[in-house]
């Protein structure tokens, strides 16, 4: 049987996958002769079985954790269950990848009615005594029983308006007496420590699959089956007095990167008061003046952790009565500007090197220098300051639930989210909104730290409001009232609250970020292209990195209303003379808008999808519409109707389009290779290198390729024969269709490219309408039938197959063929990653995804040089 139970003195920081990162870390502390109050690691494996045995604790387990339990008294000089000598615990969760507040936590595990007399007894301070029972007996009800949180705390409220107290710390030993005495009308708790100690295992095991944690799991792409371990500790104690206190520090600053000592302390509290912002804490610099020889061993113990971890830390710990305890380190969660600032500048100081530095940085982080902020110029109606905990400008409705945040943002509405404080059963809320707001907590608070690590703006501690939630409003100091719906906007770099939608800015790049972005450029192998349109797009995503356009879809150059009515008369003619005519107009559209795109992308390829969605897109609806186009044509508005009717298709994704256009109407097809090619040429003799590649779209076999190469070529000739310069060019297809994935070999003599159109190649492969599919996904989702939208990351399993088949076919047919993708699945790291190992040679995402592109192909080759 294997080893169920570790003690702290047993493990290690490698030991991550076994005992959780909080275990690991635990032991590794342990290990470097820091104090850390003494514990045991129940593992992850043993939250696998506990699940696999019907959610029940394994055979044996019990009297494994008593033999560790029984050695920890002996090094504690305390025994669990003693009344007069006791010892307590801290019951905690530990993923092995970090997971900050989503699971739960009991404290004071050990008390009772017989217990707490006799910790009033030994500490002689019957205050503390009381507090720290009335504590566990919140946290037991609420995590173990399941009773709802807001009644003791509604239960505290209401005792201290009767009683004239203002805060917790105003309340007496006998306050929590009769407070204690209010707690047993509303539930009862077991008086054995033993039984106690059972049942919050089973919570922390349970809290695995809590709703918050399930959330924060996709939301981050961990997977499911890692499982939790389970620490037991034992207490050390903030609220014992004055000399006492909690706090939460960083190695160095988590919002801007800053390499300084970064925390928050609160003094006569438990460490919960802290994370979860109960109270707003005080700089840390308040430990320094009040007791400088504690404040000085957490300084040399934090300096100690990153150089040993060398990375940022997040750390907890306790003072209790002048004397310093450590009880958690795990690397810091950093807004996306910090991350980036934090690794270069390791890097500079010889810590880690180019590689780590680029695995260091989540490459949705990369987007915070991408994101608008707040235009200082244009800041008015401050009505609030609190402090800026992730920066980034939000603007959206107020709500003040989380569940109003995601029915409210349901169909597309910005929200900012507004509470006193958040908790972990926020995070869906938390997830829908723009921006977080909240009246309590500090800098390294729930909202604080989950908002950094979402990429959401939030500010936290805004004291200067005064939250309603029965009311619906949000009141300032000045008597202004924010109420349910109204317009706010958040700046998170200064934390003032204004009202209505104020300006925003582009976001800035900085040194560091193209530092960054020069490593991830130097060690990538893939190609970073752009799906770009209008030469505007294409300037921009070269500004950003692109290395040309891998999807130019060419029916978006006519939706601006001229051309649209030139697009609709074509699509209406009723004689190729007719269709002609509308087909010139739309010629020198397409020109001039090629010729831009050849600009923008001088010596890089740009990859042109002949005219592919259903035709019915462009057709006129309204009577207007109708109306309208009638007039521009001479027709009469009936024929117009009857026309547009006769369009009309059953299932218009799987019907008249993409190449299927070119073979029953060839001159569509001439019409844009004239403008593709004759941009070029023009391009060309303006001094500038094009390098068209003409992507045939929606193919299901070699002859249709066949059939239109023919027409290309022989358009290309005409064009060309009279002409004094030559212009490169390379003719391909778009792979979209499972047939033409099971056919590549035949296809690969035909083509010189082929480039995945994942988006449509989901959709066949799954028999899933892209434009229907949020409709049931989230269901499959939360159902567990799928483990992601595969219209976000690419199915490796299904789509990914059909892929590498026609990678691996084609090639061994014909070899040079270049090879790419170019759904939306090109911007996501996850399917960045799969296309690297692939062997693609490029992916091609929008402008704004091109950064996160390049640092994402980096992270997959770095990863698989490093055997990760």
């Amino acid at each position: 049987m294997a080893k169920r139970v570790y003690l702290f003195s047993e493990g290690g920081k490698d030991d991550r996958e076994l005992l959780g990162g909080k275990g690991a870390n635990l032991c590794e502390m342990t290990r470097l002769g820091l104090p850390v109050p003494f514990g045991f690691v129940i593992t992850t494996p043993t939250c696998h079985e506990f699940f696999e045995r019907g959610n029940t604790l394994p055979m044996l387990l019990e009297q494994e954790y008593r033999v560790a339990l029984d050695l920890v008294e002996k090094h504690m000089q305390a025994r669990f269950g003693d009344p007069d000598n006791p010892l307590l615990f801290s019951v905690r969760s530990g993923a092995p990848v970090s997971m900050p507040g989503m699971m739960d936590t009991i404290l004071n595990l050990g008390l009772n009615d017989d217990i707490v007399e006799g910790l009033a007894r030994k500490t002689g301070n019957p205050r503390f005594a009381y507090d720290s029972y009335r504590r566990f007996v919140q946290m037991f009800a609420n995590v173990v029983l399941g009773v709802e949180g807001e009644l003791f705390e509604e239960a505290i409220s209401d005792y201290k308006q009767t009683h004239n107290k203002v805060l917790d710390v105003d309340l007496s030993a006998e306050d929590w007496q009769a407070v204690i005495k209010i707690f047993a009308t509303i539930t009862d708790w077991p008086q054995d420590p033993f039984e106690q100690l059972k049942l919050a295992v089973q919570a922390v095991f349970l809290s695995w699959h809590s709703q918050r944690a399930n959330v924060y799991r996709e939301m981050n792409n961990i997977p499911s089956t890692l499982g939790t371990a389970v620490c037991v500790q034992a207490m050390v104690f903030g609220n014992y007095g004055d000399d006492s206190g909690s706090g939460v520090a960083f190695t160095r600053d988590p919002s801007t990167g800053e390499n300084r000592f970064f925390g928050e302390f609160l003094f006569n509290a438990a460490g919960e008061d802290v994370v979860a912002g109960i109270r707003t804490p005080q700089p840390i610099e308040a430990l320094q003046q009040s007791q400088p020889e504690v404040y000085q061993q957490l300084f040399d113990t934090q300096a100690l952790l990153e150089k040993h971890y060398r990375d940022m830390q997040d750390i907890e710990f306790t003072v209790q009565e002048g004397k310093f305890y450590m009880l958690q380190t795990r690397s810091g969660k950093r807004t996306g500007r910090a991350s980036v600032k934090i690794a270069v500048d390791m890097v500079n100081e010889g810590l880690i090197d180019e590689k780590e530095a680029l695995l260091r940085v989540s490459p949705e982080h990369v987007e915070t220098f991408l994101h608008p902020m707040v235009d200082p110029s244009a800041k008015s109606d401050i009505v609030a300051t609190g402090l800026p905990a992730s920066p980034g400008g939000a603007t959206g409705q107020v709500v003040f639930s989380a569940d109003e945040a995601v029915e409210v943002a349901a169909d597309g509405t910005a929200v900012v989210l507004v509470r006193r404080e958040t908790t972990p059963e926020d995070i869906h809320g938390m997830k829908a909104a723009q921006g977080i707001l909240t009246e309590l907590g500090g800098m390294t608070s729930h909202a604080a730290v989950v908002a950094r690590g979402m990429g959401v703006c939030a500010i936290t501690g805004c004291g200067a409001l005064s939250i309603d939630y029965r009311a619906g409003t949000a009141t300032s100091a000045d008597g202004i009232v924010i109420c349910r719906g109204d317009v706010i906007t958040l700046d998170g770099n200064s934390g003032d609250v204004m009202l209505g939608d104020v300006p925003k800015i582009e976001a800035s790049d900085s040194d560091d970020f193209r530092v960054l972005l020069s490593w991830a450029d130097k060690h990538r192998r893939l190609r970073i292209r752009a799906n770009a349109d209008t030469q505007e797009d294409a300037e921009r995503a070269r500004e950003l990195g692109a290395e040309g356009i891998g999807l130019c879809r060419t029916e978006h150059m006519f939706f601006e209303a001229e051309r649209i009515a030139a697009m609709r008369a074509m699509i209406m003619s009723e004689s190729k003379i007719e269709r002609q005519q509308h087909l010139d107009r739309l010629l020198h559209f397409q020109h001039e808008d090629m010729v831009g795109l050849y600009q923008a992308m001088d010596n890089l390829p740009v990859t042109i999808r002949l005219l592919d969605p259903p035709l019915h897109e462009f057709l006129p609806h309204s009577d207007e519409d109708l109306a309208s186009m009638a007039a521009s044509v001479g027709k009469p508005v009936e024929r117009i109707r009857e026309i547009t009717a006769n369009l009309r298709e059953v299932n218009p994704m799987l019907g008249f389009r993409g190449c299927r256009l070119s073979v029953v109407y060839p001159e569509i097809t001439v019409m844009q290779v004239q403008a593709i090619i004759g941009a070029a040429i023009e391009a060309t003799e303006r001094g500038y290198r094009p390098y068209p590649e003409i992507m045939i779209p929606l193919v299901v076999n070699v002859r249709e390729v066949r059939l239109i190469n023919d027409i290309i070529e022989r358009t290309i000739h005409e064009m060309v024969q009279d002409k004094k310069v030559s212009v490169s060019y390379k003719i391909g297809t778009m792979m979209e269709t499972p047939r033409a994935c099971l056919g590549a070999d035949r296809l690969a003599p035909a083509v010189e490219f082929m480039s995945f159109g994942t988006n449509d190649l989901t959709q066949m492969t799954y028999g899933f309408s892209r434009d229907d599919a949020a409709r049931f996904v989230p269901q499959y989702l939360d159902k567990k039938l799928i483990e992601t939208d595969p219209f976000v990351t690419l199915d490796q399993r299904a789509v990914g197959r059909l892929i590498e088949m026609s990678v691996a076919d084609s090639r061994a047919r014909k070899k040079g063929i270049k090879y790419g993708i170019c759904g939306e699945h090109g911007g996501d790291p996850r399917s960045i990653r799969f296309c690297h190992e692939l062997g693609l040679d490029y992916v091609s995402c929008s402008p704004y995804r091109v950064p996160v592109a390049r640092i994402a192909a980096a992270q997959a080759n770095v990863a698989v040089e490093m055997g990760g």
